[in-house]
Parts: structure tokens; sequence; C-alpha cells
């Protein structure tokens, strides 16, 4: 009986193992930001993730690398070029739209490859779990050749780790319906492309991030300062903007901001010698 009390309360109040082992996320439960907005920025990408936390470093485009305190790693949007190391993470996700978010050749290094689509029309399913990180895909569809739809042909990835959900949109080129929203359930960061055309007027995409009530926001994939800006202009009624330079940020779930925030991030490839 007292194994089973202890048990319990272990549960309930979340005290986790540390070694290799995820902490439980809530994605699928609605769940209000926890108060504050103390986030770190480290100069290396090389350095250790502090306990508890994760590092996203913005790479380039649309992709970025998230990083674990036990030492796994994930890019998204992988092309095959991450900048002049030699350096390989265990999980890469990809997307079709254009040749901007993948490659056919990825590395033969890398243990997980996730390409977010499958045969035409029929999409693709996802469930890595690597015991301090899961990561799973949400089916949405993407315009094809000559203005057609491809169904299911683009995903967003979620990534949970540390008990945060952080998801990446893709090249999503419509607003999710509601079982892709029921799907996704809570993120606490997202990253969303903002270029305002070649994926989702930025109308549709602030509205979808108004959906999400993610407590982070980091834009990706604006070809100018200008569609940034856009952007930036758009969503500040809504959400506080943090833009300082910084190519990676470190969160952790108690440390969230408690209100929804756009933290804008420089892309800038991984080199050895940072």
């Amino acid at each position: 009986m007292r194994h089973m009390l202890l048990a319990l309360c272990l549960v309930l109040f979340g005290i986790q193992s540390h070694a290799q082992e995820r902490r439980p996320s809530h994605c699928i439960a609605i769940a209000d930001a926890a108060p504050g907005i103390e986030y770190l920025h480290t100069a290396s990408w090389q350095a250790d993730v502090p306990e508890f936390s994760v590092r996203i470093r913005y790479i380039h485009h649309a992709s970025f690398l998230i990083q674990t305190p036990g030492g796994l790693s994930a890019v998204t949007d992988y092309t095959g070029f991450l900048g002049t190391t030699d350096f390989f993470p265990d999980v890469v996700t990809m997307n079709h739209a254009h040749g901007t978010h993948w490659t056919a050749n990825p590395d033969p290094r890398i243990p997980h490859v996730l390409p977010g689509w499958g045969a035409f029309g029929e999409g693709i399913d996802h469930h890595l779990d690597l015991g301090e990180i899961l990561v799973r895909n949400v089916s949405t569809d993407i315009r094809s050749a000559f203005s057609g739809i491809e169904p299911k042909g683009n995903s967003i990835f979620v990534f949970e780790v540390e008990g945060l959900c952080i998801g990446h949109l893709g090249h999503l080129h419509h607003v999710p319906d509601d079982a892709q929203f029921a799907a996704l359930g809570r993120l606490d960061v997202v990253m969303a492309a903002v270029d305002g055309g070649t994926t989702m007027p930025l109308p549709e995409m602030i509205a979808t991030l108004q959906r999400l009530k993610s407590s982070v926001v980091i834009p990706m994939h604006w070809f100018s300062g200008y569609s940034l800006n856009a952007f930036l202009d758009g969503i500040s009624e809504d959400f506080a903007v943090i833009r300082d330079g910084a190519h990676s940020v470190e969160l952790s779930l108690r440390t969230l901001p408690d209100r929804p925030t756009v933290i804008v991030l420089e892309p800038r490839y991984l080199d050895d010698g940072e």
C-alpha cells in the first residue's frame, strides 16, 4: 500500500527520473502558460542544455535544431546542409512542398529520417518515441503542381520533450480543420511560416496562431524584413514581441511567458567554431 501511495505522489507532483526519460507533456490537455518570461540565450549550440529545458536554434529558412538535456537532437525541414560542421542529429523531419524543405539524400548516419508525406493523397503517420523525446505528426494538405491539391502532403510535426509541446507547422497551406487542431493539442511553442504568400496569407496564419494559443511563437520562412515586419505588425496587438538578434533560445515549462509572445530568432548555420 505504501508503494502505491508513493507512486501516486510521483505522478501528481510530476517528479520524474531524468536519465533519458521524457517528462509527460500536456499536448492533448488545455493548460494555461506558467507565469514569467525567464528564458536564456546560449552562445554555443554545442553547450549542454540545462535540466528541464529545451534549446531551439534557428538554422535557416524552416530548419531548426531542437536539443534536449540528455543530448538528443532533432532538425526540422532538413535539407542536407546544416553548416560548417560534421554534426548529425538523431532525428530529422522533412516536408516536400519545395526542395528547400527536404533532401533526397539525407546523411546516412542519421538514425531516424521522417518524411512528412507518403504516397500521393495517403499521408503518413509517425510516432517515434526515443524516451526523452517523442516525435509525431499531423498531416495537412498542400498545393501541388498546376494549382492542384495534394491531400495530406504536408506534416505538422510535434516534439514532446521536458514537458513541453513544440510544433513545427511546416509548409502549411491552409487553416487546420477542427480535427487537425484537436490532434495537435496544446502547443506551448510553435514555429510558423510568415512569408504571407507561398504558404498562407498572413491573416490566416495569424488566425491559426490565435487559435493555437501557444505561449511562444517563433517566426520562420520569412524572405525579407518586409514580410517579417508585416507579420509582427499584424500580431503585436495580441502577442508580445521580443527581437534582440539572438539565434537560439532555451525554454522550460515553468518559465513560459504568461502572455503569448513572439520570439524572433535570426537564422545562422551551425559552425563548430562557435
